[in-house]
C-alpha cells in the first residue's frame, strides 16, 4: 500500500493551525520575555531609588548634623568670648587725647580735566602737499586756504584754554574757600579740644566726667552686644572718679550647652548648659567687666587726673523684694592707680582679682539678682566738708528739656553723641556756620563728621530748617547733618529729607536716646504730686485704659507695609501732624498712636475714639509700601487677604472686617476710614483707592502738601 503526502483542504488547514500555534507561542514568549525585561528594569528602577533615598537620607543626616555641629560650635564660640572678654580687652588700644584731635590734612586740590592745557594746533600740519603739481594760483591758493584754517583752529583753541583757565581760577577759589572753612572748623574743633584738656588737668569736673566718659564709650574692648552706660561724677579734692556701669544681664550667657540631632525623632535637640555653670559663668563675667572698665579709664588717663576711681556696677531689673524695676547694684571696687598699676590684669582669675586683690564686692548670686550694698555713687560727690565741685552724669533729678539753658542743651546733645561712641563737642557761639555741636563718627565705613544742629521748638520744626540744614551739610563738606529737636516733624520735612545724608530726630525720640544711654531728660513738667519724674509718651504706650481701642490688621504675602491713619475733618486732614506714619508714631494729642502688633496681627494702631477732636469726623487708614524695604518695581500684588480685627483695651476682639486689597501698580492704598455719625458712633466704610505715587500721592490727597 502506498503512501501519499498530505495536499488537501484538511492539510491546509491543519498546517495554518501549526503555523497560528506557534505565532501565538512566539507572542507569548515574546511577552513574557517583555515582563520579565520590564519586572528587571522595574527591580533596577526601585534599587535606584532606594539607593539615592539612601543617599538623600545620609545627606539630609549630615546636614542636620552640621547644622547642629555649627549651632554648638556658635554656643561654644560665644562662651569662649564672654570668658576671655577681659584679656581681649587688655589688647585692645587705649583711649588717649591724641583721639580727640583731627588732623588739618585736608584732601589736596585736584582740577582733575581742568588741569590739562587745551593743546594748540600744529602750524606744520597745515601745508598743502608738495608732491602736487599747481598750476594757475592752484598752490597760492591752497596755502591761503591752510593758512586760513590753522588761524581759526589756533583763535578756537585759544579761546577754549582761556575758557579752562577762567573755570581752573573759579574752581581754585572754590576749592580754597572749602579748604578754609575746613580747616578753620578743624582749628576750632581742636582749639576747643586743648581747652578742655586744660580744664581737665586742672581739676574741672565737666571736663573730666566729659573726657573719661568718652574713653569708656569709645572703648573698642567691649562687645557690640554689651550695654554700656554710665553715670559719672567728679571729685577734684581726692582726684576720684566715681561712676556706676552698666552690666549685662544673666542671659548674656547662654542656656544652651550644645545642640545635637536625633535621627530617630528627625529634629534638632538642645542639650541645655548646667546651672552651675552658667552662674559661675555669668558671675566671672561681672567680674571681668568691673575690671575692664577700670583698665579703660586709667589707660585713657594721660592727663593724670585719676588718683582713684570708684566704681558700681548695676542691671535694670525688677527689684526681688519689691518687685519693682530698678537699678539693682551686683558689683563694687574702689581701686587706686598704684593698686591697680601692679596687675598682670591679662592673666588674673577676673573674681578672685576683684574681691581680693583689690577688696571689692560681688553678688553671691547675681543670676538671682542678690544686691550688694554699693561704695561711693555720683550722687554722693560733693556732700564732703570743703564743697567739692560736682558734676551729676545722670541722677534722680529729669531736667525739663524746654525750659532748660540753651547752652545746656546744647551740651547735653553732645553728651548724648559721646554716649553713643562718638567725639562731640559744642562750637563757639559765633561764627558758628549753623552748627551747634561738631560731631566725629569713627566706624572706618559709615562713620565720618557730623553736623548737628539743635532746636527747642513746641511746635513742628518747619521745614525750612530741615533745608538750611542741607545747606551747612554741603558748606562744611560733612557726612552727615543731624537735627535734633524737642517738638517733632511734619510730613514736608521728612519728605524733603528722605534720600539725603540727614537725620531727623524728634522730641520724643531724643529722650528714648538719652534714657537708652544713661542720661536725663523729659518734656514738660512732672505731673503735680508725682512720685517719680514724668515719662514722655512713647509710641508703644498700654495703659489699661478703658477708653481706647486697638485696630490690628492683617494680611498674606510677603510685602513691607507701613499702615498710616489720618484725623481728617472731611477729605483733609487737621494738619500735617494729624498723619500717623512711619516717622510719626502719635497725633499731637495721642489719641491715635502707633503701637506694636498683637500676635497674630501685622501692625496696630491705638484709636481714643471720644477723645478725637471735635472737628474730626473721619479717621482714615492707609497702607503703604515701605520705601526702606522694597524695589523700584515693588508694587502691592502681594497685599492680599487683608483683615482688621477691632478689639478694646483689654484686647479682647470686638469685630472682624475685610479691607481692599492691592492691586497691580499700586504702592498705596486707601483700607477703609471710621466716620463719626450723628449719634456720635463711628461706622467703618470701605476703601479701595489707590495710588501708583506712594504715601506722598495719597496724603496728598487729603490736604498735606510735600513740597
Amino acid at each position: 500500500m502506498s503512501r501519499r503526502s498530505a495536499s488537501g483542504p484538511l492539510a491546509a488547514w491543519a498546517e495554518a493551525q501549526r503555523r497560528q500555534q506557534r505565532q501565538q507561542e512566539a507572542q507569548v514568549r515574546a511577552q513574557a520575555q517583555a515582563q520579565r525585561q520590564r519586572a528587571q528594569q522595574q527591580r533596577a528602577y526601585e534599587r535606584e531609588v532606594a539607593r539615592r533615598d539612601r543617599e538623600r537620607q545620609a545627606a539630609y543626616r549630615q546636614g542636620q548634623e552640621a547644622e547642629a555641629q555649627r549651632l554648638t560650635d556658635e554656643l561654644d564660640a560665644r562662651v569662649a568670648a564672654l570668658e576671655g572678654l577681659l584679656a581681649a580687652g587688655c589688647r585692645a588700644p587705649a583711649f588717649g587725647t591724641a583721639a580727640l584731635a583731627r588732623p588739618e590734612r585736608l584732601q589736596p586740590f585736584d582740577p582733575g580735566p581742568l588741569g590739562r592745557p587745551v593743546p594748540m594746533p600744529d602750524p606744520a600740519r597745515y601745508h598743502p602737499p608738495q608732491n602736487t603739481a599747481w598750476g594757475r594760483g592752484a598752490r597760492r591758493r591752497a596755502e591761503d586756504e591752510a593758512q586760513a584754517r590753522y588761524a581759526h583752529d589756533l583763535r578756537a583753541a585759544q579761546h577754549a584754554e582761556a575758557q579752562r583757565q577762567a573755570q581752573l581760577a573759579a574752581y581754585r577759589r572754590q576749592y580754597d574757600d572749602w579748604a578754609a572753612t575746613a580747616l578753620a572748623a578743624v582749628r576750632r574743633h581742636n582749639a576747643e579740644v586743648a581747652a578742655s584738656l586744660a580744664a581737665l588737668r586742672g581739676g574741672d569736673p565737666q571736663a573730666a566726667v566729659e573726657y573719661f566718659s568718652a574713653a569708656l564709650y569709645a572703648s573698642t574692648a567691649w562687645p557690640q552686644d554689651l550695654p554700656r552706660s554710665v553715670s559719672a561724677a567728679y571729685d577734684p579734692a581726692q582726684r576720684q572718679l566715681v561712676l556706676t556701669w552698666e552690666l549685662p544681664a544673666y542671659d548674656v550667657v547662654p542656656e544652651t550647652k550644645g545642640v545635637r540631632y536625633v535621627p530617630s525623632a528627625d529634629r534638632l535637640k538642645e542639650t541645655p548648659r548646667p546651672v552651675t555653670q552658667r552662674r559661675a559663668l555669668y558671675r566671672d563675667l561681672l567680674a571681668q567687666c568691673m575690671l575692664l572698665v577700670l583698665r579703660d579709664l586709667f589707660a585713657a588717663d594721660e592727663p593724670g587726673a585719676l588718683d582713684s576711681v570708684a566704681l558700681t556696677g548695676y542691671v535694670d531689673g525688677h527689684d526681688p523684694v519689691t518687685g519693682r524695676r530698678s537699678q539693682l547694684h551686683l558689683a563694687s571696687v574702689t581701686a587706686t592707680r598704684t593698686d591697680f598699676g601692679r596687675l598682670a590684669l591679662a592673666r588674673v582669675s577676673a573674681v578672685d582679682c576683684l574681691v581680693d586683690g583689690l577688696r571689692g564686692q560681688l553678688s553671691s548670686r547675681p543670676d538671682q539678682l542678690a544686691a550688694i550694698r554699693p561704695g561711693r555713687l555720683p550722687e554722693d560727690v560733693g556732700g564732703a566738708a570743703g564743697g567739692s565741685a560736682v558734676v551729676r552724669h545722670g541722677g534722680d533729678d529729669e531736667p525739663d528739656l524746654f525750659t532748660m539753658d540753651p547752652l545746656d542743651f546744647e551740651q547735653l546733645v553732645a553728651e548724648l553723641f559721646r554716649a553713643m561712641g562718638m567725639q562731640a563737642v559744642t562750637t563757639v557761639r559765633s561764627g558758628d556756620g549753623g552748627v551747634d555741636v561738631d560731631a566725629l563718627d569713627p566706624a572706618p565705613i559709615t562713620g565720618g563728621s557730623i553736623v548737628v544742629q539743635v532746636k527747642r521748638y513746641r511746635h513742628t520744626v518747619p521745614p525750612t530748617a530741615v533745608r538750611d540744614l542741607y545747606g551747612t551739610v554741603q558748606h562744611a563738606g560733612a557726612n552727615k547733618g543731624v537735627l535734633v529737636t524737642t517738638s517733632r516733624f511734619g510730613p514736608t520735612a521728612h519728605t524733603f529729607a528722605h534720600g539725603k545724608p540727614l537725620e531727623l530726630v524728634s522730641g520724643e525720640q531724643l529722650v528714648e536716646l538719652l534714657h537708652a544711654h544713661g542720661l536725663r531728660g523729659r518734656l514738660g513738667p512732672p505731673p503735680s504730686g508725682a512720685a517719680a519724674p514724668a515719662r514722655v509718651p512713647r509710641a508703644d504706650d498700654d495703659e489699661p485704659a478703658d477708653d481706647h481701642n486697638v485696630l490690628a490688621l492683617t494680611w498674606n504675602g510677603d510685602v513691607p507695609l507701613d499702615v498710616c491713619a489720618l484725623v481728617c475733618a472731611g477729605t483733609a486732614a487737621l494738619s500735617d501732624d494729624h498723619l500717623v506714619f512711619y516717622n510719626n508714631a502719635r497725633t499731637p494729642d495721642g489719641t491715635v498712636r502707633a503701637i506694636p502688633a498683637p500676635p497674630p496681627d501685622k501692625a496696630a494702631l491705638r484709636v481714643a475714639f471720644d477723645a478725637l477732636p471735635a472737628r474730626a469726623d473721619r479717621l482714615v487708614l492707609a497702607a503703604a509700601l515701605d520705601p526702606t524695604a522694597v524695589t523700584a518695581h515693588t508694587d502691592l500684588t502681594a497685599f492680599r487677604s487683608a483683615r482688621l480685627r477691632l478689639l478694646d483695651a483689654g484686647r479682647a476682639e470686638l469685630g472682624s472686617l475685610a479691607v481692599s486689597e492691592g492691586r497691580p501698580g499700586e504702592t498705596a492704598l486707601v483700607l477703609g476710614s471710621f466716620r463719626r455719625r450723628a449719634s456720635g458712633d463711628w461706622d467703618f466704610v470701605p476703601g479701595g483707592k489707590g495710588y501708583p505715587g506712594g504715601l506722598e500721592a495719597l496724603i496728598h490727597d487729603y490736604g498735606i502738601d510735600t513740597e
